[in-house]
């Protein structure tokens, strides 16, 4: 957990609390804060699981992964392609077009055009290539004055989409089943503080939406977690504008390390479909493996 991303804290939340759920259940957990000291410590503690509740880059993105591999401990959640994959916003899309599933138009540009000039039409979303939680995520509407001023410590490059209105819906995927849908409610955009502060979002479970709109959530969640080749526990999220009906669903992105902490939907889920916090944990330890 822990670890040198910008989602930090949040890996150090969903840690804790997955530490403490599978202490409940009677595993003997040691946790360690990701350093670079990392493969010392798991060559020191040569763990039956290591269980991965890091976030972001070096976590997410297939590096600990391919460590994990190395050392053939066997770990949860997705492998090495699957991770680097999913973790690359814009080959994402690429995939999910390739299959058939419904995105939004994106391109890769430099931070010091996007600061000078509209890349699109406006509204999009400007935001890293590689990161997540909604960190350094920009909105742009129509009645901007002038392009975003991204902030100094933004990537040389970074994915810039249109933006797509309407409802945020999530599924999360277990193995090869699709769990639930929720609604998430907020007063405004889903960014960090609404994902992660208590109250700053509302979770409709399951989501009182139309039973197709319910259907292809579902059905796409799985199947943008099998063509991404993903393992164990995903999160697939979608946009969906009401006004256009099925055609207005598209999906954003696949989470392969969704967020575990006492806010996180795919905790949430789980326990919507009979399976408590510590049950869920135990399954992805049970799940875990080498050659993901």
């Amino acid at each position: 957990m822990g670890g040198p991303s910008a989602e930090r804290e949040v890996s150090l939340s969903s840690g804790r609390a997955c530490a403490a759920a599978l202490r409940e259940h009677g595993y003997k957990v040691v946790e360690i804060d990701a350093g670079a000291d990392v493969a010392a410590r798991l060559i020191g503690l040569a763990p039956d699981v290591a269980f991965n509740a890091l976030h972001g880059r070096w976590g997410e993105d297939g590096c600990i992964q391919g460590l994990l591999e190395w050392l053939q401990i066997p770990y949860t959640h997705s492998g090495v392609l699957a991770s680097a994959l999913a973790m690359d916003k814009q080959r994402t899309k690429d995939v999910f077009r390739a299959a058939g599933l419904p995105v939004v138009k994106s391109v890769i540009a430099s931070a010091k055009d996007v600061r000078e000039r509209h890349v699109m039409d406006a509204p999009y979303v400007v935001k890293p290539n590689n990161e997540g939680s909604s960190v350094g995520v920009y909105l742009v509407n129509e009645a901007a004055n002038g392009p975003p001023q991204l902030a100094d410590d933004m990537p040389e490059f970074v994915m810039v989409e249109a933006f797509a209105p309407g409802r945020e819906l999530t599924t999360t995927v277990i193995h090869d089943r699709p769990l639930t849908v929720t609604d998430i409610l907020t007063e405004g955009w889903y960014d960090y503080d609404a994902k992660y502060t208590v109250g700053g979002s509302r979770h409709i479970v399951p989501a009182d939406i139309p039973r197709d709109i319910w259907d292809a959530c579902m059905d796409y969640a799985v199947r943008a977690h099998d063509v991404l080749g993903c393992r164990g526990v995903t999160r697939t999220d979608f946009r969906w504008d009401e006004s256009r009906g099925l055609d207005g669903l598209i999906l954003l992105e696949t989470n392969t390390q969704p967020g575990m902490t006492p806010t996180s939907l795919s905790p949430e889920q789980a326990l919507a479909v009979g399976m408590d916090f510590p049950a869920f944990c135990a399954w992805m330890v049970e799940d875990a493996s080498c050659n993901r």
